[in-house]
């Protein structure tokens, strides 16, 4: 019995590295989230300019030719009439609240899903999302208050664009009802309280038209280190609504109290930018 034990454990140990090697290498191009490494501010020593010298694997964030934000050519993009939707499969599901110091993270609770998007046939699930103010993407060179990235992964690694991130720009106007909703929820969440489970999150109310809507797509980066490149993006045509006062909560909740927490728009260099418009 001892001989067949043993081989029976090394094939488990085996599949057990061989799942560990697959996971670090996801979680490896995912964002840096200790506020501490990196900043916004260039007077730190440790902003945007200088993201790609404090780490030989955040060398991207300096000689990287596809990177993002970048401002968006509305004029100059490629039209494509009737793409179908953006397919959107979310479900409401558990989320835990981090408070990174840079930003106000929503993440899936351990082990659950909150569903995917579908891009050319590959199956995105929902990591994360996180805001940035001003918002980062620009469009004809204007920036707007604020923009929410919901991150998603492919659980394929070898999938050659394994991460895709919709983006949403908000402009001063009416409070946005889920943010809202989200703010009453986590504004005990402060500099001693990093991380705390948020109950259930319905990401659809973010924007219940999102899928529906144009929207624009390129292929960039991560917007912190390691400014990772080959991500898919689709940044809504449409411009939301958010008022001051959320905007300030927002930024209230964070370390970098009065501190923007958007990276410079990037080159576009030879990249090109296409306009998925619904007929």
């Amino acid at each position: 019995m001892k001989n067949q034990t043993k081989p029976a454990f090394i094939h488990v140990l085996l599949i057990f590295s061989a799942l560990f090697h697959s996971y670090s290498t996801s979680v490896s191009a995912q964002e840096v989230e200790d506020e501490q490494e990196f900043s916004y501010s260039e007077e730190s020593g440790k902003g945007p300019n200088q993201w790609g010298n404090i780490k030989k694997e955040w060398s991207d964030c300096k000689t990287g030719k596809n990177q993002s934000p970048i401002d968006i050519p509305s004029r100059k993009t490629k039209v494509i009439k009737n793409p179908g939707r953006l397919d959107m499969l979310y479900k409401p599901t558990e989320f835990i609240v981090k408070n990174r110091g840079h930003d106000i993270l929503l993440k899936i609770h351990w082990l659950k899903s909150a569903g995917s998007i579908k891009i050319n046939g590959t199956e995105y699930f929902l990591q994360q999302a996180h805001w940035h103010s001003p918002s980062e993407h620009a469009i004809d060179g204007r920036r707007y208050a604020l923009e929410v990235h919901l991150v998603h992964q492919a659980k394929d690694p070898k999938v050659k664009h394994n991460l895709a991130v919709v983006g949403l720009l908000y402009k001063y106007g009416k409070p946005d009802a889920f943010l809202s909703k989200l703010l009453g929820k986590i504004s005990a969440t402060n500099d001693e309280i990093h991380e705390k489970p948020l109950g259930f999150v319905d990401p659809t109310h973010i924007d219940t038209r999102m899928g529906g809507k144009a929207y624009y797509r390129y292929i960039g980066s991560l917007t912190v280190p390691p400014c990772t490149e080959g991500v898919i993006w689709s940044v809504q045509k449409q411009v939301k609504q958010v008022s001051k006062e959320q905007v300030h909560a927002i930024r209230v909740l964070v370390h970098d109290k009065a501190e923007e927490n958007a990276r410079p728009v990037q080159p576009l260099n030879q990249r090109e930018v296409e306009l998925y418009s619904p007929i």
